[in-house]
């Protein structure tokens, strides 16, 4: 199974991650849906954004009943030359769960492959842990969705922004 995972901060230091579990890339629709509030997330610490985010897709990841085989985040890998949210979330899941990177702008000297989805002209810059990023990009390119940004993707942010499936 493949979740997409996503987090949204509120402005009275809580948030909301959310995880939308699929089982194939060409799906339409999610197979299950998670929700967690976070009460009190860290503090953004400039150069550290995986100490934010990791604690919060962790307590989602907790929640997933499913096996899953590829996770789906909103960001990149390594950016630049060093570990980001996306190594430090295959570590911590014990580097058996593929982590594809799904960036929306570019991080200078980073070694992304870049995906034009629909009528784009922007690209999404694809990274990945645990597997071929080459072979991740054609994953996210297949994906669903008219426009640049896979309607998984899409449907995870919205869940996560809203609190609501």
């Amino acid at each position: 199974m493949i979740a997409a995972v996503d987090v949204y901060y509120r402005e009275d230091s809580g948030a909301v991650a959310a995880a939308v579990v699929f089982s194939s890339f060409t799906d339409n629709e999610p197979y299950a849906v998670y929700i967690s509030e976070i009460q009190n997330a860290e503090n953004y610490i400039s150069g550290q954004f995986y100490k934010r985010e990791l604690p919060c897709i962790i307590t989602v990841f907790k929640k997933i009943k499913e096996k899953i085989d590829i996770l789906i985040i909103d960001g990149y890998i390594d950016p630049g030359n060093k570990p980001g949210l996306g190594r430090h979330l295959w570590r911590t899941l014990g580097e058996k769960v593929i982590v594809i990177g799904v960036a929306k702008t570019f991080f200078k000297g980073t070694e992304a492959v870049k995906v034009f989805r629909g009528r784009s002209r922007r690209p999404l810059y694809i990274t990945s842990a645990g597997i071929d990023t080459f072979e991740a990009a054609s994953l996210i390119e297949k994906m669903p969705g008219n426009f640049r940004i896979p309607d998984m993707l899409k449907l995870v942010d919205q869940i996560s922004r809203t609190g609501i499936w």
